[in-house]
């Protein structure tokens, strides 16, 4: 049975959202990662059927679209047990590499908040505040660029966004570089907004203050809705690590097109 879908530039931009530069360059980045390695790997067992493009771009068509493995087989011509293979195989390949503290930290400006991601696997998520079985997922972003530089391991939807930051790892990363957050992160070392306390209203400086933090804070948010374009983030059905994979692939793509 033959496939519809090829990486040409009309299949590429139609379905994954990347020109087709960008998806070169993803491509580039899975095949120094080992891609083109056999279906079992370390050098063992039979080559795939279909060649490193096509299997990038079917995995990268499974997070655009969430599309089951019996829909996508079709598409590229292959039986659903393959397209679950390549997905294991290439999914971690795909993932964002946590961009390094820069030189001058003190210029500049990180944002970090949590996004529920919908989840399958009772394992991973937890019942959550947006009435679904969700995983808290920390983002890292650059407020200049808007482009992700790190995301943390997926907490149970019911954690609250301070335990699930420090869980993640993440604060290590961001030594040295100023970080706003939202008050949830309150007692984190972020840069959280003023706080009112009872019967002691807010000086008009600090009001401002907080105005312009939720004007800054609120690019996670454009950034969060962008990464949504992506289904995967809406609905994820895959098991284990297999969220943590989507989620650092989701976050590569969004970085490839945004970049100049």
């Amino acid at each position: 049975m033959g496939g519809v879908l090829r990486a040409d530039p009309l299949w590429v931009e139609t379905f994954t959202g990347l020109r087709m530069s960008r998806f070169n360059r993803l491509l580039r980045v899975v095949r120094e990662r080992g891609g083109e390695g056999p279906g079992r790997g370390r050098g063992r067992g039979r080559p795939w059927c279909l060649a490193l493009p096509e299997r990038v771009l079917l995995v990268a068509v499974y997070y655009r679209t969430n599309l089951t493995m019996r829909q996508l087989a079709p598409l590229f011509g292959v039986c659903p047990a393959t397209v679950c293979r390549i997905v294991a195989r290439l999914g971690p390949l795909l993932a964002l590499e946590p961009v390094t503290r820069p030189a001058q930290v003190a210029e500049r400006l990180w944002i970090v908040d949590g996004t529920l991601v919908p989840v399958r696997d009772r394992t991973v998520g937890a019942s959550s505040k947006n009435y679904r079985f969700s995983a808290n997922v920390q983002v890292i972003i650059d407020a200049d660029t808007r482009l992700v530089v790190a995301t943390g391991q997926p907490a149970p939807g019911n954690k609250a966004d301070a335990h699930a930051w420090r869980d993640s790892g993440l604060a290590a990363h961001c030594e040295g570089v100023a970080v706003l957050a939202d008050g949830a992160y309150v007692n984190t070392g972020l840069v959280v907004p003023h706080r009112r306390r009872a019967g002691r209203p807010l000086l008009r400086a600090q009001e401002e203050d907080n105005a312009e933090h939720r004007r800054i804070r609120a690019r996670v948010e454009h950034v969060f809705a962008r990464m949504k374009n992506y289904k995967i983030l809406r609905d994820c059905r895959q098991k284990g690590s297999g969220l943590h994979h989507a989620v650092q692939a989701v976050a590569h793509m969004h970085n490839l097109a945004l970049a100049t």
